[in-house]
């Protein structure tokens, strides 16, 4: 690693004080009820809907972890990177339904297209799966990028950046999250961006360095026999988990959901579409790009996850450095800004406004801040257990998230497509389906332990890809066989919250809200996701 110099600390400290300045005037504008704090007035436009969307879904892990499975031959990753098409999901089919019903959480949905039990299982459910997976992944890989990167101890790096982040969350709500969400995310494409032509420029073009890791390498489509990544299974259980994280987890919709109508949320989540496509090429290619330079004795890493930083700090001049360093330090800034944010407004909105339902709306967003304040404090105490995770961070997660994904995916998709999903199929799914992912993850852990003879050792020992796409199998066809043994669902109940039963004017309303340029977009936006797809097919 080369140390930062003095043009880098001026690229570093002048992002912080832009970004000091947009919290700044966010706190002086007045957010005295609880759609300014949750939802920043729900008056966003289409362009910070769709920078916020990507900046939250960027962090660091993707850095340390995308870039590191480039490094060291995971490239079938690459599929969860390329969901552009989901998010456009979101756009065009949830979000309707989600703003027509003037709900701040998912959770909420769920409680007005089924009943209460649904919603605070998922409610309960959402924030512990934070705090266990979006937050203490986020600050361990943020702790190990700001420490390789400004030369600091690992707790100093990751206390830091959780304390700072918390403290503008808490103090400008979500508006302060969206706005220097924009922000972060253009330094991130920039700072990234220019890495990745600079170090395609050192490595003598795409074809060199395919010729150098053999096109082999470069195949993201593994046989359908593939021990660990095989394509049935991955491109099945991807699209489930891509469904869950882009159309029903509050850590993303409310993003969405701030936008002052339909017409700019969906625009929104184009741009955002439009965004998702860059993580290819500003993180797994640069760490082809390290992989490419280490195998030609040109540059040495002992871990793939460090091939990012590495190669960061050896190829880039004096000045764009310290920019990259702070595009970085935003990736793991949104990420936390966002599920703090998030995880505060499920608990004020979910929890305690329902359990005290005449609150004012001054005590809920003191509440809320609270609340922030108190997930940033059980944010740190996990980082000593988080230091003691492998270097997989990034398949990790995504192995987590095929287990928990199936059943919520299930319930959210047949409750707006099919009316005849009631309440009891709901709930039934989610408490069912949520144990079972519980389960899978304690066998996974203990396989060692069982009989490799026995049921519960096959149960742990299957490959998390087949499993994810049986599960969710499993848990469409619990939701469908409950509901259809037990009493249909009221029609009240239902009205406008399915594609069955939405009115003549909800379907004139959602027709006016797009053109033919947002058609355009999203069609080019497909066809960009399926020339990754072929690219990257090891010829």
């Amino acid at each position: 690693m080369v140390p930062l110099d003095s043009l880098d600390w001026i690229a570093i400290a002048a992002y912080f004080l832009i970004l000091a300045g947009i919290v700044v005037w966010v706190i002086s504008k007045k957010q005295s009820n609880t759609e300014d704090y949750f939802l920043a007035g729900r008056n966003v436009g289409w362009f910070v809907v769709g920078a916020s969307i990507f900046a939250s879904n960027i962090g660091s892990e993707h850095v340390v972890g995308l870039a590191g499975a480039g490094a060291g031959d995971k490239l079938p990753m690459l599929i969860y990177e390329i969901q552009a098409w989901v998010v456009l999901i979101l756009g065009w089919v949830f979000l309707p339904f989600y703003k027509r019903s003037g709900v701040f959480t998912m959770p909420e949905f769920l409680e007005k297209r089924f009943d209460a039990r649904s919603r605070w299982v998922l409610s309960i459910f959402s924030i512990i799966a934070y705090v266990l997976t979006k937050i203490s992944v986020t600050i361990y890989a943020g702790g190990v990028v700001v420490s390789a990167l400004l030369g600091i101890d690992f707790w100093t790096g990751a206390i830091a950046t959780v304390v700072l982040t918390g403290l503008y969350t808490v103090l400008g709500g979500m508006k302060a999250v969206v706005y220097t969400e924009t922000l972060q995310a253009i330094i991130l494409v920039l700072g990234a961006g220019a890495l990745t032509f600079i170090g395609l420029d050192a490595v003598g073009g795409w074809e060199s360095m395919k010729e150098t890791v053999s096109p082999q390498y470069l195949n993201m489509w593994r046989p359908a026999t593939d021990p660990d990544f095989p394509w049935p299974s991955l491109l099945i259980t991807s699209t489930i988990v891509g469904v869950w994280y882009w159309c029903t987890d509050q850590y993303i919709v409310q993003r969405a959901l701030t936008a002052r109508n339909i017409k700019e949320g969906r625009r929104g989540t184009i741009f955002g579409a439009l965004l998702k496509l860059l993580p290819v090429f500003l993180f797994l290619i640069p760490g082809i790009i390290a992989l490419t330079l280490k195998m030609r004795g040109e540059l040495h890493w002992e871990n793939p996850d460090e091939a990012f930083p590495v190669l960061m700090s050896n190829l880039l001049p004096s000045g764009l450095r310290g920019l990259v360093a702070a595009g970085l330090l935003a990736a793991l800034m949104s990420s936390l800004a966002s599920v703090f944010n998030s995880c505060s407004t499920l608990f004020t909105v979910d929890i305690y406004k329902k359990l005290r339902p005449n609150t004012p709306e001054k005590q809920l967003v003191r509440t809320g801040q609270i609340a922030t304040v108190v997930i940033v404090i059980i944010g740190i105490i996990w980082i000593p257990i988080m230091a003691n995770i492998s270097g997989v961070l990034y398949e990790y997660l995504q192995k987590v998230q095929s287990y928990i994904a199936p059943p919520i995916t299930a319930v959210f998709l047949l409750g707006i497509f099919y009316k005849r999903i009631n309440a009891l199929g709901a709930f039934v799914t989610l408490v069912v389906g949520l144990i079972a992912a519980a389960a899978r993850i304690v066998l996974e852990l203990i396989k060692d332990d069982l009989n490799p003879n026995g049921f519960l050792f096959a149960v742990g020992d299957v490959n998390f890809l087949t499993f994810g796409a049986w599960f969710f199998l499993f848990c469409v066809l619990l939701v469908t066989i409950v509901s259809l043994l037990s009493s249909i669902p009221s029609m009240e109940k239902v009205k406008s919250l399915t594609f069955q039963t939405i009115t003549a004017e909800d379907k004139a309303d959602n027709k006016a809200s797009y053109n033919w340029k947002d058609i355009l977009v999203s069609v080019l936006v497909l066809g960009a996701v399926a020339w990754v797809m072929i690219i990257f097919n090891g010829r």
